[in-house]
């Protein structure tokens, strides 16, 4: 198959959940994509080769769905995963950050010694919508003396401009665009 018969291929596993969480939200479960065994070999491997040469030290998984994929490509890659929790999740000392999301707000949380000055980051999660949750582990990474190098998303919701958010210099790799 070419890509682009990939990608529609992984699109099609993508549920569509209208009103979810809350009214006027179209929620992109990827749930059904993870179920079929064929589209989660080809996001995992679409995710790669986006990122492969990026040269990262650490892949950075937002919770939740980030883990699913980010603890692929960092066994992939041969680098480390470091996970960002929602507030009081992680059971050792913590750095957090508040952060706005389409529909309220939240905080998210890193252990203080996940990761290294100097660091090389690409910083993972299913979804990117306003960019809230991807800022704040942005801010996360940096406070503890890294380099967001790269972002890698399943998902990207175009209309709701996430990516301005980002720092341009980074790239963003984004595999479905709505």
């Amino acid at each position: 198959m070419s890509t682009k018969e990939d990608l529609a291929y992984i699109e099609s596993k993508i549920r569509n959940i209208p009103d979810f969480p809350e009214k006027g939200i179209q929620f992109k479960d990827i749930t059904t994509l993870l179920s079929d065994a064929k589209a989660l070999r080809l996001t995992t491997q679409h995710l790669f080769n986006g990122i492969a040469n990026s040269k990262p030290d650490v892949i950075v998984g937002l919770e939740s769905r980030g883990f699913l994929f980010g603890t692929n490509l960092a066994e992939k890659l041969g680098v480390s995963f470091v996970p960002v929790r929602k507030s009081g999740k992680l059971p050792y000392k913590t750095l957090a950050q508040a952060y706005g999301l389409e529909y309220g707000t939240d905080k998210i949380e890193i252990h203080v010694d996940a990761i290294s000055k100097g660091d090389r980051v690409i910083i993972h999660d299913d979804l990117l919508a306003t960019g809230g949750t991807a800022k704040a582990a942005t801010q996360l990474v940096e406070a503890l003396g890294a380099k967001v190098i790269a972002y890698s998303f399943i998902i990207e919701l175009d209309a709701l401009g996430g990516r301005k958010s980002l720092p341009s210099e980074s790239e963003i790799y984004s595999l479905i665009h709505y």
